[in-house]
């Protein structure tokens, strides 16, 4: 596995991946899921210093599914920075994101990420990362605690999905 900055020939994997939680979780609160414009979009707004990062397999070494496949590699998740708030004070702080591919769960491949992302953050001068999770799911509550995030808060009933409150963990990470 690597991980790299993700391009646009990536768009429609990462669509794919993060369509999969749209629809089947409430890991993301978005409720429709993207179209390849609003991937590609969303892509734009992430560069440089708001990076995306791709971990990849090459596709001989591990079978995946076709939606997941870019030539001869498998993107097997992502994780992005993105602006925390659009106030000048907070230009410092970013939000954090992570997704993998149903079938990467569970391999080392969210911590490699993350650890990578926070890397990538620290270059950029950053002085914080900021993550908001949804409060059920412990996995994802463990892999930020994992790379140092620290419980600041718990956002109570703030979400609404699949006719249900959800609600957020919020952690931080003072770099």
């Amino acid at each position: 596995m690597q991980i790299r900055t993700a391009t646009l020939d990536d768009a429609e994997a990462l669509r794919a991946i993060y369509n999969h939680y749209v629809v089947s979780s409430a890991a993301t609160f978005d409720l429709e899921e993207r179209t390849p414009a609003d991937q590609l979009e969303w892509m734009a707004d992430r560069s440089g210093a708001m990076a995306v990062l791709v971990a990849v397999e090459d596709s001989a070494v591990e079978e995946r599914a076709a939606d997941s496949s870019v030539g001869s590699e498998t993107i097997l998740g992502f994780a992005s920075l993105s602006p925390y708030k659009a106030r000048a004070a907070y230009r410092t702080t970013v939000e954090n994101s992570v997704y993998l591919d149903p079938a990467a769960v569970g391999r080392g491949i969210g911590s490699a990420l993350m650890n990578q992302l926070v890397d990538v953050a620290r270059q950029h001068g950053f002085h914080a990362i900021i993550a908001r999770v949804n409060a059920s799911l412990e996995a994802s509550v463990g892999l930020h605690k994992s790379v140092g995030f620290e419980t600041v808060g718990i956002e109570r009933q703030i979400g609404r999905k699949f006719g249900k409150w959800h609600d957020v963990h919020v952690l931080q990470l003072l770099l």
